[in-house]
């Protein structure tokens, strides 16, 4: 009975995954076929696309070639060092498998990526066209076109892990020799692998475009945003696009696959209480996820004169409380209606609610932290820095608590729930695995509100730059002022998932570390010299890697800055009105620059993890040292990042709507002095929340996946 259970669990997640597919094909269908607006609206639309399009197809040109050599890399280190295979894998099978889900992974992610910006970018035009007539259609063309991404990005996590699972025999001989999730972890190291890439990149792209932007239009010429005359306003709203839809959406592809085959890993150790039914439990919670989320983005709808974030968080609560449900289904169905872990899972559920809180709070101008800082921008550029710096430290406080709490509470049900089995292993784990499903339960939802806000930036670049008339500016304006804020929130989600989904990892590390090592003990112990040292890099790696993406964005920065001065010299008419900028030229330097920028502390976590593993294992200390030095090194880089991350995220957030609060006609407004200190504190924030700090949430994640599949060879 219970084979049949897990089973028909399994393909009812499959078969979930399929028609989410087919949902994704219908609503990419309905947002192509609405209006394209003016030929003047086109014209614009036409520029970002083909600006958009031309990085993404040279970014990932870069990246096949480094996924190339990183898999023959794999794949010769699997084949030639000396392991000590458990019972019911070859050392060759290890080796293909792996690989094979590394290819898989990096496929995958990349996909979905792409397919997701190819719908964003076509979405921006229609509406920008609807909201001529119609707000509610442009919310939810927006809407609509952002869950393209979000939803596909859950469905091909599910199906890539689902169907490598399936291929490697996954339903079948399960006991003291099942090994197949261990198998399943290149998958989550390839996608992870392109997600460092794809936020790298398109956070640098997107960043070093804006930052010349502002500074050089409003700063300098005096001129809005978005005005046609700036000829970097085509690449900023290009990086809109490639940062915020590519990357985010590999940030969270990588979120969901990894999350999923570390549960499972650890359900491999609740064998004889649910056999396969505890590993097949994070697919169809996943799926079930993916129902509600798709519900939730076809309720979205408003009225004329309705605030449009009171539709999204309808949206947003009718699809939790639906996951909720779903997540209770899976409980009954896989883990014999253990209410522990349904409490667990609501755990996961209420702490994404708490961050989304949070980001809140420390972002947006209705609360103190942001009043704060736009107070200090009236004494100038420098107490304005000062102060938001001191708002980006307070802010990672109360994320900590929360999550501490979560993974605490999370763990004492999960060892509640198999108390009541007598003689069964520890469940604490698995708890925290559960909570962490919880968590991204809503994700599609959520990734969808967050591809809607580049949308609808867009959107409103198109109507400012094609001359609309004043009141479709302002339906426009709704929306995008709603986009920040959902492009906020989703960050504070983001790096909330991260850090469950990167306990939950560290777990399965040591799970697998014990399966090929049955001697290792899980204890690291920081008081040895090998195993501080491997923390010690590990929080070193963090402030290194930010470095290096936030200089890279100073670098192309400068350079847009430096065309976009020469442009306003050599050709006044642009000024006037009378001259079209060359946007092109601003194109090519950020996309020249981002892709040369990304590489290097792309390559960074592999090297530097495979350096430390193998630096130890041959040393000559007691075995099962470079394990524990490796662990060290995951632990404290994990711990350093989270911190790192809400800092960036949240004092960059918070900068940003200090100059907004002051656009809005405070302190002076448009064009005073207090605006000027803004607008250099969020240049000084944008490198921090959209590329150093989302990227830190896949490094984290990265450094997980990529100590489970070296691993072995560390052994």
């Amino acid at each position: 009975m219970d084979k049949v259970l897990a089973s028909g669990g399994f393909f009812v997640a499959m078969l979930i995954s399929f028609g989410a597919l087919y949902t994704i094909y219908a609503l990419a269908k309905w947002v192509l076929s609405q209006d394209r607006g003016t030929e003047r609206m086109q014209e614009i639309s036409d520029a970002i696309q083909q600006g958009a399009e031309a990085f993404l197809r040279r970014q990932y040109r870069t990246i096949i070639a480094i996924c190339i050599v990183v898999a023959f890399i794999l794949l010769f280190f699997y084949l030639k060092t000396h392991l000590d295979i458990p019972k019911g894998m070859t050392q060759r099978e290890l080796a293909i498998k792996t690989v094979i889900s590394f290819i898989l992974g990096a496929m995958c992610s990349g996909f979905a990526g792409f397919v997701g910006m190819y719908i964003s970018i076509r979405s921006n035009i229609r509406a920008a066209a609807a909201a001529r007539t119609d707000l509610n259609r442009a919310l939810q063309i927006a809407m609509r076109g952002g869950a393209v991404s979000g939803l596909l990005v859950v469905s091909m996590s599910l199906f890539g892990v689902g169907l490598l699972f399936l291929i490697y025999g996954g339903l079948s001989n399960v006991g003291p020799d099942y090994v197949v999730p261990l198998q399943l972890v290149g998958f989550g190291f390839g996608a992870s692998f392109v997600a460092l890439f794809a936020q790298l990149g398109g956070g640098i792209y997107t960043k070093a475009a804006d930052v010349g932007a502002d500074l050089v239009g409003k700063v300098e010429a005096g001129i809005p945003e978005d005005d046609p005359r700036n000829p970097a306003v085509i690449a900023d709203l290009v990086g809109d696009n490639v940062g915020d839809c590519a990357g985010r959406g590999a940030d969270l592809f990588e979120s969901t696959a990894a999350e999923n085959i570390g549960a499972m890993i650890l359900g491999m150790a609740l064998i004889p209480v649910f056999g396969a039914k505890g590993i097949i439990f994070p697919l169809l919670a996943r799926a079930f996820g993916l129902i509600a989320s798709i519900i939730g983005v076809y309720s979205v709808q408003i009225k004329e004169n309705e605030d449009p974030m009171k539709a999204l968080n309808r949206g947003y609560l009718i699809t939790t409380l639906l996951a909720i449900a779903g997540f209770f289904i899976s409980v009954v169905w896989l883990l014999k209606g253990n209410m522990w872990f349904f409490a667990a899972g609501v755990v996961g559920i209420v702490t994404s609610y708490l961050y989304v809180w949070i980001t809140q709070y420390y972002t947006e101008y209705r609360y103190r932290p942001v009043l704060s800082i736009a107070e200090a921008c009236k004494t100038g550029p420098a107490t304005t820095i000062i102060s938001g710096f001191s708002v980006a430290l307070e802010c990672t406080a109360i994320p900590v608590i929360v999550i501490s709490a979560a993974i605490m509470l999370s763990y004492w049900l999960g060892k509640m729930g198999m108390a009541v089995y007598p003689g069964a292993p520890n469940g604490g784990l698995y708890g925290t695995a559960v909570a962490t499903m919880g968590m991204l339960a809503t994700c599609g939802y959520i990734l969808a509100m967050d591809t809607f806000g580049p949308i609808t930036d867009n959107a409103g670049g198109i109507v400012e730059m094609s001359d609309q008339p004043k009141e479709v500016r302002e339906r426009t304006d709704r929306l995008d002022s709603i986009g920040n804020t959902t492009k906020a929130l989703t960050k504070g989600y983001a790096i909330g998932s991260a850090a469950l989904a990167a306990f939950l990892l560290f777990s399965a590390y040591l799970d697998e570390v014990v399966k090929y090592m049955p001697s290792f003990t899980k204890q690291v112990d920081i008081g040895r010299v090998p195993v501080f040292i491997g923390g010690l890099l590990g929080a070193m790696l963090i402030f290194l890697f930010s470095a290096m993406a936030i200089r890279a964005v100073g670098k192309v920065a400068q350079k847009v800055i430096e065309a976009v001065r020469q442009q306003f010299r050599e050709r006044p008419g642009i000024m006037e009105g009378t001259e079209k900028p060359d946007y092109g030229k601003c194109v090519d330097i950020v996309t020249s620059g981002a892709l040369k920028a990304m590489v290097l502390p792309g390559i960074l976590p592999l090297v530097f993890v495979a350096a430390v593993g193998f630096s130890f294992k041959y040393l000559p200390v007691r075995p099962g040292t470079a394990a524990e030095a490796v662990a060290a090194l995951l632990m404290i880089g994990t711990i350093t990042g989270i911190l790192m991350a809400l800092l960036m995220n949240n004092g960059g957030g918070a900068w940003d709507n200090a100059k907004k609060y002051i656009e809005t006609g405070q302190l002076g407004g448009k064009g005073s002095d207090t605006h000027k200190a803004a607008v250099v504190g969020d240049t000084v924030g944008d490198p921090l929340k959209d590329t150093a700090g989302p990227s830190l949430h896949v490094l984290i994640k990265l450094l997980s996946t990529i100590t489970l599949v070296l691993a072995p060879l560390f052994l």
